[in-house]
């Protein structure tokens, strides 16, 4: 039930005048922790409710943050989501979420609606390969994991790095004959990911003609159909796959297996994202981890920075990648 109290009244019971309560409530700083607690303790033990209305009308905030992904569905996605409406929920604001579905008309669509909700800010993560310039959006907006162009403040992981260590995991385990499998529409991550696997292979003295790129959309359904088209058309010319997601990996290890192939016997397999999914299936499939939480919270905290006119110190923020190594590239046959 809601609070009947004022903010007043709160800041009778916290001993501290309205502006410094005002302050706490709305996240701009200028009190010490032990402040910051008390009043959060109060506002929880009295179960106070700001009026959100109200402070729009005096803020013009809405306390709220719009969250655009392209694929909601997507466990990589998911998890971004998850850390970020937690984080928020500690800030008090509430969290919009719009999943695009890969759709450049239907994220125009969502953003539009965004903005007329008067969000403070956008955490966005699109499906386009250009984004309008910041001055055009007219909020704070920090893109996470692709970067469009345009694309000012940016979250992303170091895909180079993982793409790169992916590979050697496979070189690493004897794989002479390695193939690219990756999203066929190549945007940023994908490309870096694939810079990385070149890496690799030069720095293993592979020459060109041992890369094999093959392109797929990045479900498991289309990318198992792509593989079989593989076997059935050329054979299994190689040994050795890096798909640029966990669910493309899936779909070639499942492929393989029905065309009478081992993993990792005769072909080993490197994932991306390590989704829950990787760690459960047969074999369970080697991956690179992404850290979804740091990479949440370094873009919101860049936002909630933007937001109170806080100056951003890094605009291209870069979060470590780490490989775990499960069965799909083990040595014993």
């Amino acid at each position: 039930m809601e609070s009947r109290l004022s903010i007043n009244q709160i800041a009778d019971i916290a001993g501290f005048s309205v502006a410094t309560i005002s302050r706490v409530i709305n996240n701009r700083g200028g009190y010490s922790k032990e402040t910051e607690e008390k009043v959060h303790r109060i506002i929880e033990e009295y179960n106070y409710t700001p009026n959100a209305n109200a402070s729009g009308l005096r803020t013009n905030r809405s306390h709220s943050i719009g969250v655009m992904v392209p694929d909601i569905m997507n466990e990589f996605f998911a998890k971004i989501i998850r850390e970020l409406d937690l984080y928020f929920l500690k800030h008090r604001y509430v969290v919009l979420i719009c999943d695009s579905n890969e759709d450049s008309a239907l994220e125009n669509m969502h953003l539009r609606n965004l903005l007329t909700k008067n969000v403070d800010g956008i955490i966005y993560i699109s499906g386009k390969n250009e984004v309008l310039k910041p001055e055009q959006i007219g909020v704070p907006v920090v893109y996470v994991d692709r970067s469009p162009k345009n694309a000012e403040v940016l979250v992303h992981s170091d895909n180079v790095t993982g793409g790169y260590l992916a590979t050697k995991e496979l070189i690493d385990a004897g794989c002479k004959k390695i193939m690219f499998f990756g999203d066929e529409r190549l945007r940023s991550p994908v490309r870096r990911r694939r810079d990385g696997c070149r890496k690799a292979l030069r720095e293993a003295g592979f020459k060109n003609d041992k890369m094999f790129f093959v392109g797929s959309l990045p479900d498991y359904e289309s990318s198992r159909q792509r593989m079989r088209e593989i076997l059935h058309d050329e054979g299994c010319y190689f040994d050795g796959v890096f798909t640029t997601n966990d669910m493309m990996a899936l779909g070639v290890i499942d492929a393989l297996r029905e065309s009478g192939y081992s993993v990792p016997g005769d072909v080993k397999v490197v994932g991306y994202d390590n989704i829950p999914t990787s760690e459960f299936c047969v074999p369970k499939i080697t991956t690179v981890t992404q850290d979804t939480k740091e990479i949440a919270d370094r873009a919101a905290d860049a936002l909630l920075k933007m937001i109170h006119g806080e100056s951003i110190e890094k605009k291209d923020i870069i979060i470590p990648v780490a490989l775990t190594k499960r069965e799909s590239t083990s040595l014993t046959k």
